[in-house]
């Protein structure tokens, strides 16, 4: 069937969904947005992802043109016309069409954009040998400038380092905040685990605060794994036993190197398979 692309209310097919060429989103990455995953028809913690959304548009000063409860329904909306069972969701808000030039007061009437559709981030290959990681020179926003908890249409830093990645014959790069810590990987939060403990880097590191990684740090505690939330270094993750990273596409991806050195034994670990399993047990309940 053809999918049915939401914009403001209405579903269009994907080459007559359409917004103007003056829409700041467009023009300046002046927007926010989610991505979510859906398993067997239900979108996975979409008030989690709502509340983020929302939150991103409180910061960048861009008010919802519906409200939540608005938006839930219509996401849910946009997965049953498009007959989605398990697959990935993208809402988008932007600021609107206005004149040329930066000022968002000039800019009026938000679009609201839905798309539900299949993904596919990484081969299920990945999934069970692991990501090589290296680790990017370009760092992540610092957090005086865009704060990284924004989730802006703007990803401009991830994708440069993105790109790094892929020069370096990896599909995944870490980037490093302004001081030098480790943040998150280009789309995905990352862990290790040494000595049977769980650790990621703390929201003040720079990250964004991932529905997923949420979902993994409760799925840990309730299997009684200690957790913390913790500064790291690129040490951190050398002499970790075990890596793995997570997002609302990747799910629970398993890294087993990181700038061409083996993390623990180089293969994925007994936790990472123990976190992995128990996650896509959660999205199916």
């Amino acid at each position: 069937m053809s999918r049915q692309i939401y914009i403001n209310g209405q579903f269009h097919a994907p080459d007559d969904a359409k917004i103007s060429v003056y829409d700041h989103g467009l023009l300046y990455g002046d927007g926010v947005f989610e991505g979510m995953r859906i398993y067997d028809k239900k979108v996975f913690r979409l008030a989690e992802h709502l509340k983020r959304l929302d939150e991103s548009a409180c910061a960048i000063n861009l008010q919802l043109p519906i409200s939540l409860e608005q938006l839930a329904a219509d996401t849910n909306e946009t997965v049953a016309k498009n007959e989605i069972v398990d697959g990935y969701i993208r809402l988008i808000v932007t600021r609107g069409a206005g004149p040329l030039g930066l000022d968002p007061f000039k800019c009026s009437d938000p679009q609201v954009i839905i798309i539900a559709d299949s993904i596919t981030l990484y081969p299920e290959s990945y999934y069970e040998n692991g990501l090589e990681l290296v680790t990017a020179s370009t760092i992540r926003n610092h957090p005086a400038a865009l704060s990284p908890r924004i989730k802006s249409l703007n990803y401009l830093n991830n994708i440069l380092a993105k790109m790094e990645g892929l020069k370096a014959g990896c599909i995944e790069a870490l980037m490093l905040n302004h001081k030098g810590e480790v943040a998150e990987c280009t789309g995905d939060n990352l862990f290790v685990i040494k000595n049977g403990r769980l650790n990621t880097p703390p929201i003040e590191a720079g990250i964004l605060e991932g529905v997923t990684r949420n979902a993994v740090l409760e799925l840990a505690r309730e299997a009684g794994i200690e957790t913390t939330e913790l500064p790291m270094t690129r040490h951190d993750i050398y002499v970790a036993d075990e890596c793995f990273l997570t997002g609302s596409a990747a799910e629970v991806i398993p890294a087993v190197t990181l700038d061409g050195r083996k993390i623990g034994d180089g293969k994925v670990g007994p936790i990472t398979q123990q976190l992995n399993k128990a996650f896509r047990e959660l999205v199916r309940r």
